[in-house]
């Protein structure tokens, strides 16, 4: 496995997040780290679209910004495949080669940055040639640490958790952790994709996310393959972001159903399978 890390691409899709992408990319444009953005409309924002425009027009973006509108909405893990895709392209257009090298960045728009995440997750990367992907600790707006690294859900684990919940909710308990969320220092199985730094590597090596899930599961299926494939993942804790998270899926009976569709499908994926085999064999 080679260990470059040079190079970085932020692939970021709006669902109508106009302002908070706007915001975010102009957090992006004071970093000196990022080369290229790579920004998927998966609805019509015209608004966004002139905002940026006018924006780049009154102060160069230091990165290339590459605007994809999509003629149709699709998936989560569709749109950053695709956005991969585009990149790959444009890097060939310019050096004549793959990106075996550098770094592909998933970032969802309701991600806000107090510091440089970048510097210390790329470090990470350099040190540890192993490392296919590495993400830093996600806080809430008050800085409380949130449950973005989880161990492998199961059957089990998903129905400890939605008892801890209602616990936690009619006051039976104060566990502050829930059921399955791993503790700071803790290798974790997967970690939600608000914030993802992959190895260039690393992300061929999985052929990216599997289209076949929507909105749900489809990060927790490339941690598996992720680490199937013979790379690690971690969580760095000296980088840290923002997670405006929305929890849709706790307030909204069509989200749940996903979510719940998602879990089943993954449960019966090859992935979980081996991914639940190897772990009992070590």
């Amino acid at each position: 496995m080679r260990s470059e890390v040079n190079g970085l691409v932020v692939s970021i899709v709006s669902h109508g997040h106009g302002e908070q992408v706007r915001a975010l990319l102009h957090q992006l444009a004071a970093l000196s780290s990022v080369d290229r953005v790579v920004l998927t409309l998966n609805q019509a924002e015209p608004e966004l679209a002139d905002a940026l425009e006018a924006d780049g027009q009154a102060r160069p973006w230091p990165f290339e910004l590459v605007v994809h509108q999509n003629l149709s909405s699709q998936g989560f893990g569709a749109n950053h495949n695709q956005a991969w895709r585009l990149y790959a392209r444009l890097h060939a257009q310019d050096h004549g080669l793959a990106p075996e090298a550098g770094c592909f960045a998933v970032v969802n728009p309701d991600i806000a940055l107090r510091e440089d995440p970048f510097a210390p997750l790329r470090a990470r990367l350099a040190r540890d040639p192993a490392l296919g992907c590495v993400c830093p600790v996600q806080v809430d707006e008050t800085g409380a640490r949130q449950d973005f690294a989880r161990r492998l859900p199961t059957p089990g684990s998903i129905a400890r958790r939605v008892g801890w919940s209602v616990s936690r909710r009619l006051g039976w308990t104060h566990a502050p952790q829930a059921p399955g969320q791993v503790a700071p220092g803790e290798a974790p199985d997967w970690v939600n994709a608000a914030f993802w730094l992959v190895r260039a590597q690393a992300w061929q090596a999985t052929g990216g996310f599997d289209p076949n899930y929507f909105m749900y599961g489809e990060d927790v299926d490339w941690c598996l393959r992720l680490q199937l494939a013979g790379w690690g993942l971690a969580v760095e804790p000296s980088a840290q972001v923002v997670h405006v998270a929305q929890r849709n899926s706790r307030r909204n009976a069509r989200h749940l159903r996903w979510h719940l569709s998602s879990l089943w499908q993954l449960w019966q994926s090859p992935a979980y399978r081996d991914f639940k085999a190897q772990r009992a064999g070590r």
